[in-house]
């Protein structure tokens, strides 16, 4: 149990990572990833929605036929993301209306149908949620990393606007890291969006491919090594 557990964590946090390996959601990972709050609020949201709708897709996997599952998992996605989108109203409204049309397309992204229709649905509860967890997690990852990157390049600042998310009280949390710092548009525009994602997609596959050539030569040692016998008297 404890090794499946490992396995689902690294399967969702770096080896089938949904945004940089599985590539699915970049609509929303693009669009929104223009700072830390918005990337942040949209990680958290989708990340609910995973674990929520793979508890569900599990709970009822044994009593819907195969030939409704897919409508009837579309229907308990689209549940989730409208109690995510009523509690975003009722606690950060503000931060709703900046996520906008992004919020209630949740309900279209492919990594949460496809853990549904590839994990949720042949697995039982605690595996199916905690693969929801870690999927979401790793993506909610990517997303903050990407909205840091793009925040700090393109204005200078970081944890903007976090009392969207945080309350009042986050407002103090604004880093200025670089003062008198030109704004590059580049990096808060869609190509800019596209270009650092590349980038980073790029030093996923750059470390996968060290250790891999680590983990060969590693073998090749161990393959041909020999055995020395000593002898002698020990004083």
């Amino acid at each position: 149990m404890r090794s499946d557990l490992k396995d689902l964590t690294l399967k969702g946090l770096w080896s089938n990572n949904p945004a940089l390996v599985q590539l699915l959601g970049l609509c929303p990972l693009l669009a929104v990833s223009t700072t830390i709050a918005n990337a942040l609020g949209l990680g958290l949201a989708t990340l609910f929605v995973l674990v929520v709708s793979n508890l569900s897709v599990s709970l009822v996997r044994n009593i819907v036929s195969n030939a409704i599952r897919l409508p009837v998992f579309v229907l308990i996605i689209a549940s989730a993301v409208t109690c995510t989108e009523l509690l975003m109203q009722a606690y950060s409204f503000e931060l709703y209306e900046v996520l906008g049309i992004f919020l209630p397309l949740i309900t279209t992204n492919c990594a949460i149908l496809g853990r549904a229709e590839a994990f949720a649905s042949k697995n039982a509860l605690l595996p199916a949620a905690y693969d929801g967890l870690m999927m979401g997690f790793g993506f909610a990852l990517v997303l903050v990393v990407l909205g840091a990157i793009r925040e700090l390049l393109g204005t200078g600042i970081l944890f903007a606007d976090m009392q969207l998310l945080f309350g009042p009280q986050a407002a103090t949390w604004r880093w200025v890291v670089f003062e008198d710092y030109e704004p590059f548009l580049l990096a808060v525009l869609p190509p800019g969006a596209f270009i650092f994602t590349g980038l980073l997609i790029a030093l996923k596959n750059r470390l996968d491919q060290h250790f891999a050539d680590k983990q060969t030569k590693q073998g090749a040692i161990e393959a041909g090594s020999k055995r020395a016998r000593v002898t002698g008297v020990i004083r």
